[in-house]
């Protein structure tokens, strides 16, 4: 009998329990060495190796004492030394260590209820934050530990579960109960932040985005089951996509669907192998990876990988990220109370 051709995997590195309640999300630190999570138990953990990335994870320090419900969400400025947590009791904080320890030394109020999303623009001068409120934040640094309002977006019609800012420029998307995907930027000649683009194909409520490294695809997860990769067309672009008022065109030109069994809840697209991963409410972890000889105007995606039932969680799982500078290793976290860290190898390898 001929050998069986190898086939990818998803490799359960070690398993991490601690949080009570649902775990909300998973972020990685920029440099890899922490990798931080938040939940119900409005407790964010900070966990570390004992001794470089291939060592055991343990909870290196806890942060108690920043909110008064559920966070949500946590996310790491660019340069590495502020963590940014959303959270239901309508605030951001932020936290740093400057007197040694982990501190939360700002609080962003403003948001009527639930902050469901935070994030960092690339330059670290800018955040996002969006709520059930159903508007988008921006906040600018203004000097030390003072965060300032720069604008209230309203663009949306429902709650807002997500913002992402492009990989390379000020561009911010976001993601929402409404359906859509708006595309947010300052007009350099007033300052004012206004929506740009409108991307609508999804049936349901949009939980998450991500961009590729390039920033000119974007991948999109929804309740309706369905997985979309977006293109962005410049004005003049070869393809001939009309570019009304000289304004760049998002298109959908992929649907995944047939897949999921339940809703889509997060997608992180890694910036160092081009894989896509996915958190479902079907307590599954996948990964896509595009054909070799993909068009890019109708790009091909295929299920290369998913999560083994008796190793993955056992309950919908809400968010995963990929690990900054190791190739393949990915974070997920789940209702279970649980989070996997995984590795993904590839047949080749």
């Amino acid at each position: 009998m001929a050998p069986e051709s190898p086939v990818p995997t998803l490799k359960l590195v070690q398993t991490l329990k601690g949080h009570r309640g649902r775990v909300w999300n998973v972020s990685w630190h920029p440099q890899g060495n922490i990798l931080t999570s938040c939940g119900e138990d409005k407790i964010i953990r900070l966990w570390g190796t004992e001794g470089g990335v291939e060592g055991k994870w343990v909870v290196k320090t806890t942060l108690t004492d920043g909110h008064e419900r559920t966070i949500r969400e946590v996310s790491w400025s660019p340069c590495g030394r502020y963590l940014a947590s959303s959270s239901f009791d309508a605030t951001t904080a932020i936290w740093d260590k400057k007197s040694g320890d982990y501190e939360c030394n700002a609080t962003l109020e403003g948001h009527e209820n639930e902050v469901k999303s935070v994030a960092w623009a690339r330059s670290g001068q800018v955040l996002a934050t969006c709520s059930r409120d159903k508007t988008v934040w921006i906040w600018e640094v203004a000097e030390e530990d003072e965060y300032e309002c720069a604008a209230v977006l309203n663009a949306h019609t429902q709650d807002v579960k997500k913002v992402m800012w492009h990989p390379n420029d000020e561009i911010l998307a976001s993601a929402s109960y409404d359906n859509t995907i708006k595309m947010f930027r300052e007009d350099p000649s007033d300052q004012e932040w206004t929506c740009v683009a409108t991307l609508a194909s999804h049936t349901s409520t949009v939980w998450s985005i991500a961009f590729d490294k390039t920033g000119t695809r974007l991948a999109s997860c929804s309740d309706d089951e369905t997985l979309k990769i977006w293109k962005v067309y410049l004005p003049g672009n070869q393809e001939g996509i009309a570019t009304p008022d000289g304004q760049p065109v998002w298109k959908c030109v992929c649907t995944i669907s047939g897949v999921h069994t339940r809703s889509v809840y997060d997608v992180a697209w890694c910036h160092q192998t081009d894989l896509i991963a996915t958190a479902c409410g079907d307590d599954t972890v996948r990964i896509f990876q595009e054909s070799l000889d993909s068009d890019p105007n109708q790009p091909t995606f295929n299920l290369v990988a998913t999560s083994k039932p008796s190793l993955s969680h056992t309950q919908d799982v809400n968010s995963v990220a990929w690990h900054p500078t190791v190739p393949g290793l990915l974070a997920s976290a789940s209702d279970d109370g649980s989070i996997i860290l995984w590795q993904f190898i590839d047949a080749s390898s």
